[in-house]
């Protein structure tokens, strides 16, 4: 069991679960050129521009993901935790600003509130592997100051010396009696820190002091943000009318609904589309699992209403990662 882990983005960080904050193509143009900065360690800098893309998007989750691994990285810690926290107000379904909450905590020796970010991260997200393993971690070392405690009273006890020297043995080869640092270490794709359990959705920069750090361990690309991004765009574009775009959003391979070919089913979809003179689709409840990094399945609620339909069901769709995007593969409804 190594350090405690990550960061991981939902969109760079919350990836798309946000449904009015996500930036048009431009915006997450900008979002990759700050995160590029961040990367190379010109912190100052992707600062600076990541503060003047949120005075105009203050609400754009990608930014504040971002904006909340500089503040980390450059250990302005309590500055860090306002913006996950926030985070996690806003964007409650989303676990990895819980995580990097568990991490930053730890890193200040606050085990308990470490615990509490990471069990609601798992109640949202039971196969969130990450947060479990990193629970464990803060229960581990939560065992250990215990066990410490426990010796001070008795230090003849060597029962609980015992259970000390196994416990110890399962954190990093670290003084046991320190308190968890929070280093950071860089990802390509998914933030880790380096005192307790934390992973968040974008990379993280390598933190000179990592050596001293805790529990962390390498972070699962889970990209949340990204992929609820995407499933809410094709809300948008669903509710413009905008047939072209709609297929777009569909994998070449796209199992139909009833089996018809593509070109029957693109002529199907582009009737039913541009006939209503209005349609407004609404997207809830989202709930993402991975399979693996280019795998995913998404389930929420959708409302439907046109000028001559109102209905409303829960959905489940399948979502495979091509040339760097998320496209549909299947999608029904949940019965």
């Amino acid at each position: 069991m190594d350090n405690f882990n990550r960061f991981a983005p939902h969109a760079i960080l919350l990836g798309g679960a946000l449904l009015l904050c996500f930036s048009p193509i431009s915006g997450a143009d900008e979002i990759q050129d700050i995160n590029k900065l961040f990367k190379q360690n010109q912190h100052a800098q992707a600062l600076k521009r990541v503060d003047t893309y949120l005075a105009n998007k203050p609400k754009d989750a990608q930014a504040r993901f971002l904006k909340g691994l500089i503040l980390t990285t450059q250990r302005k810690t309590n500055d860090a935790i306002s913006i996950f926290l926030s985070l996690t107000e806003d964007y409650p379904e989303l676990p990895e600003p819980y995580n990097n909450l568990a991490v930053l905590y730890a890193g200040l020796g606050q085990y308990d509130k470490a615990k509490v970010a990471l069990e609601t991260a798992i109640r949202n997200h039971p196969n969130y592997a990450t947060a479990q393993e990193n629970l464990g971690d803060i229960y581990a070392k939560m065992a250990s100051l215990s066990y410490e405690r426990a010796l001070q009273l008795d230090r003849n006890n060597a029962t609980t010396q015992n259970k000390l020297t196994l416990i110890n043995d399962l954190l990093p080869k670290s003084k046991p009696s320190t308190t968890i640092t929070n280093a950071a270490k860089q990802q390509t794709t998914s933030p880790e820190i380096t005192p307790v359990p934390s992973k968040v959705a974008t990379p993280i920069p390598e933190s000179a002091s990592s050596a001293k750090s805790t529990l962390v361990k390498k972070p699962i690309v889970n990209n949340s943000a990204e992929v609820l991004k995407t499933l809410h765009e094709w809300a948008e574009v669903w509710s413009s009318q905008n047939v072209k775009k709609y297929l777009d959003f569909y994998a070449a391979d796209f199992k139909t609904p009833n089996g018809e070919n593509r070109e029957r089913w693109e002529a199907e979809s582009n009737a039913r589309i541009s006939t209503p003179k209005y349609i407004e689709i609404n997207i809830s409840n989202e709930k993402v699992n991975f399979s693996d990094e280019n795998h995913v399945t998404i389930t929420f609620h959708q409302s439907y209403r046109s000028d001559y339909l109102n209905t409303s069901f829960d959905k489940i769709m399948f979502l495979v990662k091509s040339n760097n995007k998320w496209i549909i593969q299947e999608e029904r409804a949940v019965k």
